[in-house]
């Protein structure tokens, strides 16, 4: 596994160096230095690099750079994996923004949380629910003082992410179904890329140490229960979760069974790819007259019900370089032309569902000396539709099981937004 951990500055000086096993040594860092740093390679070249048969992992926070060495053949996802989860560790206890100084002042803590971490290169405890209860250190608030039974348990139980003796006056759960919709549409209409990137946010303000169960109308689950063939269902073709979640539950029967973390936490990420509604269909008409004129007509139709509506939709709609004035026409919205985006750029704060909007632009092009074919890049579309989701994932049902016997409060609220929504024209 991991055999040492350097962090070194933008000089390429090492500020704090752990060894957990003898096969490398801290000469090792100058070649690091020498080939990456000095050579200017972070950031254009592949984070891993192979030197006299010695593995560097690395990553860079601010102007620190974090790295791992190994000689064993390690997953690299799981070493990033660590990078990643000390950094946010030292966010927590030196606050977001720390540099080197920051650390210099803070070498006995920075250490005592290296030795917890990791053990003999295997990465061990890094929640930091945990490390803040016997690590007081730093700008973390120290909690109550655990008992000594309780203190092993939770370092060395299967529920690190939650302590046991929360308490709160109202015991309420919010659910939030964020999606995201990826699509590329060709210039005749034909799909070329559609799917749906989800994932479930959750904030728990639960007492105790319940145990929930979340269900989606997923196809799998449904089919299993025999229930009515016309309800809808979503064939989820991969998804993720977090720790919290029992895998052994979900791969026996499906149904998603946890102890939440106390506050905001992603319990999961999906992707479909199948039966995806698109929340507009976009109709475009591009035409080049000669060199100097280029006609736009765009046609928007949103998809959704009209008891819904979408915000902050902007439409950039792609013009030539050499573009010196338009003329826009629009049924509402407020669109300009923007030459630092190369886009006639279509705004509209409120989009009503079923609402049907035009978009007209004459396009006058300046003469140049050597006239280049137009590329004619894809148009694209942003939007936030809340209350809607393109690939009609629901939320079944979310049951809580606490040995007082509460009952708690639960909130849902859908939005799906477009980042990559494009359409050739």
């Amino acid at each position: 596994m991991i055999s040492m951990i350097i962090i070194l500055n933008q000089k390429g000086d090492i500020m704090i160096s752990r060894q957990y096993r003898d096969d490398v040594s801290r000469a090792a860092a100058d070649s690091f230095r020498l080939q990456v740093i000095a050579a200017k390679e972070a950031g254009s070249q592949p984070p891993v690099k192979l030197i006299d048969n010695c593995s560097f992992l690395y990553t860079r926070h601010r102007k620190l750079y974090f790295v791992a060495l190994t000689r064993s053949n390690v997953n690299p996802a799981l070493v990033f994996e660590y990078l990643f989860q000390k950094i946010r560790i030292l966010k927590a206890y030196l606050g977001d923004d720390f540099e080197e100084s920051s650390m210099r002042n803070s070498m006995t803590l920075i250490y005592e949380l290296m030795d917890e971490t990791m053990d003999f290169g295997y990465p061990q405890n890094c929640a930091i629910d945990v490390l803040r209860l016997y690590i007081n250190l730093g700008n973390v608030k120290p909690q109550d003082e655990p008992e000594p039974s309780l203190l092993t348990s939770q370092i060395t139980g299967a529920i690190d992410w939650r302590r046991e003796g929360i308490r709160h006056k109202k015991n309420e759960v919010y659910i939030d179904v964020l999606e995201s919709v990826n699509l590329l549409l060709s210039s005749t209409g034909n799909t070329l890329r559609n799917e749906v990137m989800g994932q479930v946010m959750m904030n728990t303000k639960l007492s105790g140490m319940p145990e929930c169960k979340f269900g989606l109308n997923d196809k799998l689950v449904i089919d299993r229960e025999k229930g009515d063939p016309k309800r809808p269902s979503v064939e989820i073709d991969d998804c993720t979760f977090h720790r919290c979640v029992r895998l052994g539950k979900f791969d026996a029967d499906r149904t998603i069974t946890f102890i939440p973390p106390d506050g905001e936490f992603e319990l999961m990420r999906y992707r479909v790819t199948d039966n995806i509604n698109q929340p507009f269909r976009i109709i475009p008409v591009v035409q080049e007259e000669g060199h100097s004129k280029v006609a736009i007509n765009l046609k928007v139709i949103a998809s959704f019900s009209e008891k819904l509506y979408a915000t902050h939709v902007v439409i950039k709609i792609p013009v030539p370089k050499n573009t010196a004035r338009s003329k826009i026409k629009v049924s509402f919205g407020r669109a300009k032309y923007e030459p630092e985006q190369q886009s006639v750029v279509w705004r509209v704060k409120r989009f009503p569902g079923k609402a049907e909007c035009m978009l007209s632009a004459d396009v006058e092009l300046m003469q140049t000396v050597r006239a280049k074919p137009w590329s004619r890049p894809p148009l694209n579309v942003e939007f936030q539709v809340p209350m809607f989701t393109a690939s009609g994932v629901h939320v079944r049902f979310l049951r809580v099981y606490d040995k007082s016997g509460y009952n708690a409060s639960r909130w849902v609220r859908y939005i799906t937004k477009g980042r990559g929504y494009q359409v050739r024209i």
